[in-house]
């Protein structure tokens, strides 16, 4: 057969992994250089450097340069509303912060949940409001940022923290009925909604246990108590610089409410953005201050952040934060990784790197296993959460008919290694967003996100074991 000379020969497998295992190698270089600083331009170096070596090789073996742009923008073009949310949670959080809805939440939150029981709780009460609200990136922008200041006040680990709110944020991600992802994963595999949620509590529930036990143990072994002048200048200093009231809340009732009721992110995230601008004129207007005053701070702030000056340091470098401005390091590095990703893709290296993967699998829980896998490396390559979970849907749902397997067996695999593992990774869209969200880099709360990582393991435990894997329902049309 003629090949065509803008999509070229196939590439061969050396030439498919080979921008991988660049890609690899210099984002190990870049992290043992820069370290948490690497998310700040070099890993967009990286990334830019890795998908230019998978162009070059594309082009030599005769792929269009337009070939390859069209894939790169249709690529970037999938992240847009992810981008897009990112900058609405950037002016979300400083809106709020002049709101006095997050100092407020921070002023109660540090009453109410002693140091000596914070890790577990903050789990608790991300996993409960995900598990509501089905979405782990409204949880953690808005419960999250709260938790986070409550650490950083009473003197308690900011990365475990944060793994405590990236676990409890994915429980209800993975599990709830309202999540995208829930949603997208059995519908990609053709299994069931609710038979496919029913079966994901055979991994999900011990995860949940065991990261569970794990902050329990870890708040028990910190012992962390922060002195009472602390915490009461951290009150004095909340309560002399903002008009604290229970009214605040509401303004993240009706978020939660909002996103329960499945109102998409954008419109949800802008309306959280008047109402807070409507909060900040009733609740912490300066006297003098007319509406014209109250909408040009504001505006400031969603644009450029918030900045304290309450004459206290450790408040003042709590609330300054948020802002458009915030994120667009991160928007910077999820474009770096799409680039790199459409260039995998346009070039056929993608593709390639899947059959490789594919081939070879004879047992049923060796084939689960190849899926998760794949799953986990298309977060890694295609550096989003729902690409991971299509591609590999897509390419394994013919699989599994057959082998006799049930559709459920994929589903569950898409979510216990695509689901869970991409906050993991810091130039994935996921684990970008929790960066930038909770303040923490990726490879900071990596080790304390434990829900993320375990999950995949009972995966691979119960799928080497053949324990809780489902054949196929017969056909009674079929007999």
């Amino acid at each position: 057969m003629k090949s065509d000379k803008k999509s070229g020969r196939e590439p061969s497998l050396l030439e498919a992994i080979l921008p991988v295992v660049c890609l690899a190698i210099l984002m190990g270089l870049v992290i043992a250089t820069f370290g948490d600083d690497a998310t700040g331009g070099p890993a967009q170096l990286a990334l830019i450097s890795a998908g230019a070596i998978s162009g070059v090789l594309a082009f030599l073996r005769g792929v269009s340069w337009k070939m390859l742009e069209t894939s790169v923008v249709s690529t970037i073009s999938s992240a847009t509303i992810p981008m897009l949310i990112l900058l609405c949670i950037g002016a979300l959080i400083g809106v709020w912060m002049l709101a006095g809805v997050i100092p407020t939440l921070v002023y109660y939150g540090t009453q109410v949940l002693s140091p000596s029981i914070f890790y577990p709780s903050a789990l608790l009460l991300c996993a409960i409001v995900s598990l509501a609200i089905g979405s782990s990136w409204t949880t953690a922008g808005a419960i999250g940022v709260a938790l986070m200041g409550i650490a950083e006040a009473t003197g308690l680990s900011l990365a475990m923290t944060a793994g405590a709110v990236i676990s409890g944020s994915y429980f209800g991600d993975k599990l709830s009925p309202l999540s995208d992802t829930t949603n997208l994963a059995p519908a990609v595999a053709g299994s069931e909604l609710f038979e496919h949620i029913r079966f994901l509590l055979w991994t999900t529930v011990p995860a949940i246990l065991i990261a569970f036990v794990f902050f329990v143990v870890a708040a028990l072994m910190t012992g962390t108590t922060p002195e009472a002048a602390q915490v009461g200048g951290l009150i004095e200093a909340l309560d002399g610089s903002f008009n604290i009231n229970l009214w605040l809340f509401a303004p993240l009732i009706i978020l939660l409410i909002l996103a329960q009721r499945r109102v998409p992110a954008l419109p949800t995230l802008l309306l959280s953005i008047v109402i807070g601008g409507v909060f900040t004129f009733f609740f912490q207007r300066d006297a003098g201050s007319d509406a014209s005053q109250i909408i040009q701070s504001a505006w400031q702030v969603a644009a450029n952040g918030f900045e304290a000056e309450t004459g206290h340091p450790v408040v003042d470098n709590l609330l300054s934060r948020g802002g458009m401005s915030s994120m667009l390091t991160t928007i910077w590095l999820i474009i770096s990784a799409m680039f790199f990703s459409g260039m995998m893709e346009g070039s056929g290296q993608l593709a390639r790197l899947v059959i490789a993967m594919t081939r070879g699998l004879q047992r049923a829980g060796s084939v689960i296993v190849g899926a998760g896998l794949t799953a986990f490396a298309a977060n890694l390559i295609a550096s989003d959460q729902y690409m991971s979970i299509v591609i590999t849907g897509r390419m394994y749902a013919d699989e599994f008919k057959r082998r006799k397997l049930d559709p459920v067996n994929l589903s569950r695999a898409l979510e216990d290694y695509g689901t869970v593992t991409s906050p993991l990774i810091p130039w994935n869209t996921c684990g970008a967003y929790m960066a930038a969200t909770l303040g923490v880099a990726t490879i900071s709360y990596l080790p304390f996100a434990v829900f993320n990582y375990v999950g995949p393991i009972i995966a691979m435990i119960y799928a080497a074991t053949h324990f809780q894997i489902r054949e196929a329902k017969e056909d009674p049309q079929a007999a």
